[in-house]
């Protein structure tokens, strides 16, 4: 039998491990002086660079809905710490510098989380999906992507109204796995973002235009079965277009998708086997 790892022990060396890489994080943040975006301004920048719409209420899996209602109160609560905020040249965005951290004193819920690769729940679940909404409208931006994390290659819940590509995804857990990108151009960039009854919403502003749009998208999807194991394949594309002519100017693979499936796939989609 293997030998357990500390942080898995008991709960409370799992809490004193988490502790470890929040302390770990904060010291590594002090020493490189890292400039984060924290102004914010109620007024909005003129240029609407992407805007983008997430359902809040999606049937995953056997997941409680009640998690999904509470994901929407925590939702809405992480939204108020970032809406505005602006990402001015030389600024690096962190989530987590603006949300802090989630607790029930400040009125987060208990939420779906994924810890070892399976849902479960906490205090403050559900907050990927804003990490994943911001994550969606950069990608169409200038901006430069410094830090982010993967589900570790699993496809976790079956496809429920799906607008994005498969893998274009992110994981957060306050504060060691953060999402984070950094403005490397000479324009000032401003988040807005707001909740309604049904929908997250965002937009990704700017003071100028960008001198090039994006287009995301994916390519040879399709699910395996290798070794009597299911995976989900494909590949993720970001083209940079000339704004003028409409011309593509580059093609670059962002994102190579091999992900194992946790979930029934019906045989009709496995299009491959091996082993």
């Amino acid at each position: 039998m293997p030998r357990k790892l500390f942080c898995e022990i008991s709960p409370l060396t799992y809490r004193i491990s988490v502790e470890k890489e929040v302390l770990k994080r904060d010291l590594r943040d002090l020493r490189k002086r890292v400039h984060f975006a924290r102004e914010r301004d109620e007024s909005v920048l003129p240029v609407v660079v992407y805007p983008h719409n997430s359902l809040i209420r999606r049937r995953l899996g056997n997941v409680n809905m009640q998690l999904q209602e509470n994901k929407a109160a925590n939702l809405a609560l992480a939204v108020a710490c970032i809406d505005g905020v602006l990402i001015r040249p030389g600024d690096v965005f962190s989530l987590w510098k603006l949300v802090g951290r989630t607790s029930k004193r400040k009125g987060y819920k208990e939420g779906l989380t994924i810890e070892r690769g399976k849902p479960s729940q906490g205090v403050g679940g559900g907050l990927c999906q804003l990490s994943n909404l911001i994550h969606w409208m950069v990608l169409h931006s200038e901006l430069t992507i410094t830090e982010h994390h993967h589900h570790d290659g699993l496809d976790l819940f079956p496809d429920f109204g799906r607008q994005i590509p498969f893998g274009t995804g992110t994981s957060i857990s306050y504060n060691y796995l953060d999402y984070r990108f950094e403005n490397k151009t000479d324009k000032v960039f401003q988040l807005k973002l707001w909740v309604d009854e049904e929908y997250l919403r965002g937009e990704l502003r700017a003071n100028a235009p960008l001198s090039h749009t994006f287009h995301i998208h994916a390519e040879n999807e399709y699910f395996s079965r290798e070794n009597g194991v299911v995976y989900r394949n494909g590949q993720v594309f970001r083209d940079v277009i000339d704004p003028v002519t409409g011309k593509y100017i580059e093609s670059k693979l962002i994102r190579t998708n091999h992900a194992r499936v946790l979930y029934d796939c019906p045989p009709e989609l496995i299009k491959e086997e091996k082993g």
